[in-house]
């Protein structure tokens, strides 16, 4: 069972808090999308391309209400949410189309409301139908998902599940000067602010060195450590974890008090308020993840990516609600995980992506012990930024995808400027999965991946004079759009 992360009190405010939404959702349906992903997945493009594809009439052949003809109008209206930043989708269209430049990653929360006009497919449904859907997609930042868990974990807790970690592979090197500190250290002694800083400064670095490209680490939490904003230097962010205590006490003014105390200080001010005030209210959920940079980096990093997903669908508790449970309190019915950027494989490899992701989601759905109702897998491109080809090599057609590589890309030692396209042979994904998480010392390299990952710049399209209302092109986005909101359209 995953740890309860939520009090009494805590619940019964969200309860009431949901029966006021369930009354106004009588009169106005509407449903709550929640997106997030992990680093380098593409949270704001994903969201970008959705919005921009159902406003505009793209290609989503298998979104069945549009298909069918069964929605009459897509537009945008003001967020029911005040105090929450608007999603800066005009912005970031015109990042992607006119500029052709990803957009900024996600730091912070912010949403979007999105109004679709229908006609039910059901005549029975259109009797108690209004035939209008609001749809509140609410984007935020995957380290902020990841600090779920804590909920559940005292600090003693949490230091033991830290250290243990830090303590394999490829960590130990990464957090060599922050363990060597903590050897140093006495958590016995009386509590000083400098040490804490000093502790504080280097686990911070750890979290930032696992969260390179160079080693594209998943399980990072606090994650306000790495986009501490406004809290910057404020004691809730000033703590670390430390070696437990023999008998499980901290000595009253002791270093290791105050650690706990601040630790205690940043659930509270930090993570609870984020799952009462939004995490709390959501409905459905996509959770985007970078597997490929995963599966590049080896089996350390696959396995890596596996305990993250186990921690952030343990938070979910997908399923089906009762009818007493819908009015008391939610409980998202629908999880999406997808793995992004399908369009730097040949299609060819697409099933493979896809059955990776699934032996990915199945590997922490039983990690955690839950079952994996509600919990679908895809691999998709938010905004497709290559197309197939091939070419002869050596007397044989060698698929490839063809793209603008990103200014300072190095593709076999040619350097790229950001304006010329180019061909490249992106490699396969091996047609045994296993190998990719258990691999050994003997595990020959042929079993494993060797992928040519280029960053490419978004599409060059042919807008004319109505940049703002193309589609964007795309893959599977429309299969994602039918899991998470088909039902509600039907």
């Amino acid at each position: 069972m995953p740890p309860r992360l939520t009090s009494f009190s805590d619940e019964t405010r969200i309860a009431l808090d949901h029966l006021g939404e369930r009354a106004a959702h009588l009169l106005s349906p509407s449903i709550r999308l929640g997106v997030t992903g992990l680093s380098r997945a593409g949270k704001t493009v994903f969201i970008s391309s959705l919005v921009h594809n159902l406003l505009n009439g793209g290609r989503l052949p298998l979104f069945e209400a549009l298909q069918s003809g069964r929605i009459g109008s897509v537009q945008l209206e003001p967020q029911p949410d005040d105090a929450v930043p608007r999603f800066q989708y005009e912005d970031h269209i015109r990042a992607l189309v006119r500029d052709r430049l990803w957009p900024d990653s996600t730091r912070a929360i912010s949403e979007l409301r999105l109004v679709i006009q229908y006609r039910s497919a059901s005549g029975w449904n259109r009797l108690f139908s209004s035939g209008r859907l609001a749809i509140d997609i609410v984007d935020y930042p995957g380290e902020w998902l990841l600090d779920l868990p804590l909920l559940g974990q005292d600090f003693e807790t949490f230091s033991r599940n830290t250290l243990d970690l830090a303590a394999s592979g490829i960590r130990r090197k990464l957090g060599a000067d922050w363990l060597a500190l903590l050897q140093e250290i006495d958590p016995d002694a009386p509590a000083d602010e400098g040490t804490a800083r000093r502790l504080a400064e280097r686990f911070t670095a750890y979290l930032r060195a696992c969260k390179t490209d160079e080693r594209s680490l998943s399980t990072l939490p606090p994650g306000r450590f790495l986009m501490p904003g406004d809290l910057d230097g404020s004691p809730a962010l000033t703590f670390s974890p430390l070696t437990p205590a023999p008998d499980g006490k901290s000595p009253r003014g002791s270093l290791r008090a105050m650690m706990e105390r601040r630790y205690e200080s940043y659930k509270s001010v930090v993570v609870k308020p984020f799952f009462r005030e939004h995490f709390a209210r959501l409905d459905r959920q996509i959770v985007l993840i970078d597997a490929l940079q995963a599966i590049n980096r080896g089996p350390e990093a696959v396995q890596d990516l596996e305990r993250a997903l186990a921690d952030v669908l343990a938070c979910f508790r997908p399923g089906q609600s009762s009818f007493l449970s819908s009015l008391l309190g939610r409980r998202i019915d629908k999880v999406l995980v997808a793995a992004t950027k399908a369009d730097h494989l040949h299609h060819e490899s697409h099933d493979r992506l896809q059955a990776i992701t699934r032996r990915l989601v199945d590997g922490a759905i039983t990690r955690i012990g839950m079952a994996g109702a509600g919990i679908e897998v895809l691999a998709l491109a938010s905004v497709r930024a290559t197309r197939e080809a091939s070419v002869k090599q050596n007397g044989h057609a060698l698929p490839v995808v063809v793209g603008t590589p990103m200014a300072g890309e190095t593709i076999a030692g040619e350097h790229f400027d950001g304006t010329r396209k180019t061909a490249v042979f992106p490699g396969d994904l091996p047609e045994a999965i296993e190998p990719l998480f258990r691999a050994g010392p003997d595990t020959p390299r042929e079993a494993l991946a060797d992928l040519n990952i280029v960053r490419f710049r978004p599409p060059d399209l042919d807008h004319g004079q109505g940049e703002l209302t193309l589609s964007l092109p795309h893959i599977r986005l429309d299969r994602a759009l039918e899991f998470l909101l088909g039902d509600r359209l039907a």
